[in-house]
C-alpha cells in the first residue's frame, strides 16, 4: 500500500494502456526503541508510471517504475530524566538532575526510485464503450534497503563510569549514536522488497 492514490491512463493499443500518478499518505504512531521514545510520522509521497499489458481479458500483467519514492518516517525522540537506555551496546542515563534530558528526531528513508512489477484484473480504459472501470492488482516494488539517521542532544550518562556529557557533541555518544544506527540498518537490510495491494475505479472520458 502507497497511500491514496490518482492516476491518468491512455490507451497505446488494444491490448495496452500506459498509465500513471501519485500517492499520498499521512499517519502518526508512537513506538519506543531501546528505552528511547519516538513520537512517529509516517509520510508516503510517491509517483509512478506503469505499462498494462492484457494478454487475457481483464487479466494484466504490470510493469512499472516508482520514479519518485519520497516515503519516509521521521520521529521525535525523548528519554525522560532518570531513565536508561541504550544506544549501540552501551547503556546510558538521562539527565538524572532533570535539567537537560536526552531528546532528538529521527528519520527512516529508502532510496528515491524503484522497479515495480504488477498484476491483476480489469481494466480502467474498458474497450467496451463503458465510462466507468475498475482495476484491481497486487505486487511490489524492489525499493532497496531503508537508512536510518538518528541525532540526539541532551546530557547523558554512561552507566558504566558514571561520566556524563552532551549527547550532541561528545565523541564517545556519537561513536554509540553510529553503532545504533548501524545496528538498526543491519536488521531493516532484508527489507528490500515493498509488497502492494491497490483497488481502483475510473471514469473514461
Amino acid at each position: 500500500m502507497l497511500g491514496i492514490g490518482i492516476e491518468a491512463a491512455t490507451p497505446v493499443s488494444k491490448r495496452i494502456n500506459l498509465r500513471g500518478g501519485f500517492n499520498f499518505l499521512n499517519y502518526n504512531r508512537d513506538f519506543n526503541n531501546d528505552g528511547i521514545h519516538y513520537d512517529g510520522q509516517l509520510s508516503f509521497r510517491s509517483g509512478e508510471a506503469h505499462l498494462d499489458w492484457y494478454p487475457l481479458g481483464g487479466f494484466h500483467i504490470t510493469p512499472g517504475l516508482l520514479f519518485y519514492n519520497g516515503n519516509k518516517v521521521t520521529a521525535s525522540a525523548s528519554v525522560p530524566s532518570g531513565q536508561t537506555f541504550t544506544l549501540g551496546g552501551t547503556q546510558y542515563e538521562s539527565d538524572p538532575t532533570g535539567v537537560n534530558p536526552v531528546t532528538g528526531n529521527g528519520q527512516l528513508t529508502w532510496p528515491k526510485a524503484a522497479p515495480q512489477i504488477l498484476v491483476g484484473f480489469g481494466n480502467l480504459l474498458p474497450r467496451n464503450g463503458r465510462h466507468f472501470g475498475f482495476n484491481f492488482e497486487f505486487g511490489g516494488e524492489y525499493a532497496g534497503a531503508p537508512t536510518v539517521g538518528l541525532n540526539l542532544q541532551g546530557t547523558a550518562c554512561n552507566t558504566s563510569t558514571d561520566v556524563c556529557a552532551n549527547a550532541a557533541t561528545d565523541p564517545g555518544i556519537q561513536s554509540s549514536i553510529q553503532a545504533q544506527e548501524k545496528k538498526i540498518n543491519h536488521d531493516l537490510a532484508p527489507f528490500k522488497f515493498f509488497p502492494q495491494v491497490s483497488l481502483g475505479f475510473g471514469i473514461n472520458f
